[in-house]
């Protein structure tokens, strides 16, 4: 069975997206990039961030939503920023009946990486493998993309193997 999901890595200035489709083993990219908004005044921000979730949401019917769950910040008004860009974008879904899921950061670069602590550059890179991409993606659209990734791991995995310490660990 063939799963699309969609992944985002919400910001306040950059929030990257990425489109896969799964059967649970294997991953394909089928579209990525980054809504650039940090130019705008903050309300006209959120607004670009929902219609264009929106409209990536419409184009490629994704089934799953992977997005990023808040952290703690140490700076207040940056994590409520934060917190409204995520808003944004969830509600930009929420009529597209797709099923939401959150990761935290260490959870997604476990999945991807194999340790929760990788760098930015070894999400990248291991997004570009798994995915057999070209090129090394964005960024952000590498964040998104791990994100949907991580998901795709889930899938099937019955929960009490999903607590594994590293993939190397996991036994089917």
């Amino acid at each position: 069975m063939r799963h699309r999901i969609l992944g985002i890595d919400p910001g306040s200035r950059t929030t990257g997206f990425g489109v896969i489709d799964t059967d649970g083993s294997r991953s394909v990219r089928i579209a990525g990039g980054c809504i650039r908004v940090a130019q705008l005044p903050w309300p006209q921000r959120l607004r670009r961030l929902f219609d264009g979730i929106a409209q990536v949401a419409a184009e490629y019917r994704p089934r799953e939503l992977a997005v990023e769950q808040l952290i703690f910040a140490r700076d207040v008004t940056a994590a409520l920023k934060l917190g409204q860009a995520r808003g944004a974008v969830l509600c930009a879904v929420l009529g597209e009946d797709i099923q939401v899921h959150e990761y935290s950061p260490k959870a997604v670069k476990l999945a991807v990486v194999g340790t929760g602590g990788a760098e930015k550059a070894q999400v990248q890179h291991m997004v570009r493998l798994l995915l057999s991409l070209p090129e090394t993606p964005p960024e952000d659209e590498a964040d998104a993309l791990a994100l949907a990734l991580c998901h795709a791991h889930s899938l099937g995995i019955p929960a009490r193997r999903r607590a594994a310490a590293s993939w190397r660990d996991f036994r089917p």
